[in-house]
């Protein structure tokens, strides 16, 4: 359970981890739950909310969602575009290339950049269709 960057996984970790880079539906917690507990039926949900947010400041999962919207997880930790749904809030990778924007040093108020995250917002076709 040994990693490339210096700490070890426990057993918990390591489904929670390997369940969310099976999927490319960028699943909530709750969903995230759902599909671990398949594996491991006695984990808490508290505990995958936990693990989740260990991943995510490790690197190794992308916590992806607007402020005060609830969170999803991408299993893909590289930095990569998504498009998101207004309406349902889902989340889909976007498939194409997109050229990610940068900042000048001097336009960055003193912030050193860590990270580039490019969302696009609009309202999936499930939504459209039910607009309609």
């Amino acid at each position: 359970m040994a990693t490339n960057m210096g700490f070890r996984l426990s057993k918990q970790r390591k489904v929670i981890l390997e369940e969310l880079q099976k999927v490319t539906s960028h699943p909530t917690a709750d969903e995230v739950y759902d599909m671990v507990r398949k594996i491991i039926p006695r984990i808490s949900l508290g505990t995958v909310y936990r693990n989740l947010e260990f991943l995510s400041s490790k690197g190794l999962v992308l916590k992806l969602g607007a402020p005060g919207a609830q969170k999803r997880f991408d299993g893909t930790p590289e930095p990569h575009p998504h498009i998101r749904c207004e309406v349902c809030t889902s989340v889909a990778d976007v498939e194409c290339e997109v050229e990610v924007p940068t900042i000048p040093d001097s336009c960055t108020s003193g912030y050193k950049i860590l990270n580039t995250n490019v969302e696009f917002v609009g309202i999936c076709p499930r939504c459209q269709e039910t607009q309609q």
